[in-house]
């Protein structure tokens, strides 16, 4: 994919120049759902990627070739990449030496964790002494305001989830790229360190002080020409016991016209708090809608969007349908496309 097609970098937020081709670490991941990053470099930037590096217990692959930090420079790496987004976004000191590593053999590091990478013990020292960068992705802007309120020109379109990490980067890129192909004026915006690295450009909303997050939100996605379309990047669930408030800033800021409900059929527990049940689409559907008239009174719901990478081609299809007669509204997996897709993108346009 073309990321320029779907991201003008602009005043209103920051734009990010990294160094590539990438390398990515995959750490000690078990759950594919923590290694968001790599996976989504892997299928919306594939061209900047040359290789995955993984420590012994990681049970998640990218499906690249595994390659040293000297191998990844042989072939053309300029930075490793930290593809693991987890719990809290620490970088465990057990990453350390392959850190270390990746900096003697010429690379920069890239990450996009809460944890800052010149905050870790030898790190600083290390790319001082082998002339290389520390990238930190989840910095936000220092100079953001509280949110106004206030209507402003423009479309715009939030993805939003009854989970953390399923679908609502890749249903906005999905949705943005379908945009463009209609000739349609449309900006992917970036709220997530993975969708930042993508794009180049955006706002890492969860790394922003609470009380300026719906202001970050209207930074991101500002006033444009009536008919120009912001697809915003969810965060997060209305539902989740440890993101919500990331999500419910978001909605406000966002002030969306429609949004997008993405969910997964295989997925029983939230992720990182199993215990803790999954709402509804319904549910979903009706909390983004008292929430979020507080900013847009005219927010409406316009689809769902459903993971179906666990599933058959026939499972799949099932779900699809499933959902459409259960919701009354367009269902589509965005990554398997046809004409389930193309019904929900006419119906986000319409």
């Amino acid at each position: 994919m073309d990321a320029a097609v779907l991201v003008r970098a602009d005043t209103a937020v920051a734009s990010t120049q990294l160094p590539s081709p990438y390398l990515l670490f995959m750490g000690d991941v078990v759950e594919p759902g923590f290694a968001k990053t790599a996976l989504g470099l892997r299928d919306w930037a594939g061209e900047r990627c040359v290789g995955e590096l993984a420590l012994p217990g990681a049970r998640v692959s990218t499906g690249l070739p595994a390659m040293t930090p000297a191998a990844a420079v042989a072939a053309g790496a300029r930075a490793m990449v930290i593809g693991v987004a987890s719990p809290g976004g620490a970088i465990p000191a057990s990453w350390l030496p392959a850190l270390q590593e990746a900096l003697a053999a010429g690379l920069d590091l890239i990450s996009g964790m809460h944890s800052r990478l010149g905050d870790m013990p030898g790190l600083a020292a290390a790319a001082e002494r082998h002339g290389r960068r520390l990238h930190d992705v989840r910095t936000p802007p220092a100079d953001l305001s509280v949110g106004s309120g206030l209507k402003r020109a423009g479309k715009r379109l939030l993805t939003v989830g009854t989970d953390c990490a399923l679908g609502k980067k890749y249903t906005a890129l999905a949705l943005a790229r379908a945009f463009a192909a209609r000739g349609v004026d449309a900006t992917f915006r970036a709220t997530g360190q993975t969708g930042i690295l993508i794009a180049g450009a955006g706002v890492p909303i969860d790394a922003v002080v609470a009380d300026f997050v719906a202001g970050a939100a209207e930074r991101l996605s500002p006033a444009a020409a009536p008919d120009h379309w912001d697809v915003i990047e969810g965060q997060g669930s209305l539902f989740h016991p440890s993101y919500a408030a990331v999500s419910l800033g978001l909605l406000h800021g966002s002030q969306p016209d429609v949004f997008v409900v993405c969910h997964d059929p295989t997925r029983i527990g939230m992720l990182g708090v199993e215990a803790t049940a999954l709402p509804s689409i319904a549910a979903v559907i009706a909390q983004t809608v008292a929430l979020g008239r507080v900013t847009n009174p005219a927010i409406r719901c316009v689809g769902v969007s459903l993971n179906t990478g666990a599933l058959d081609a026939a499972a799949a299809s099932a779900a699809i349908a499933a959902t459409a007669a259960e919701t009354g509204l367009p269902v589509a997996d965005p990554i398997r496309g046809g004409t389930a897709f193309d019904a929900l993108v006419e119906a986000c346009l319409a």
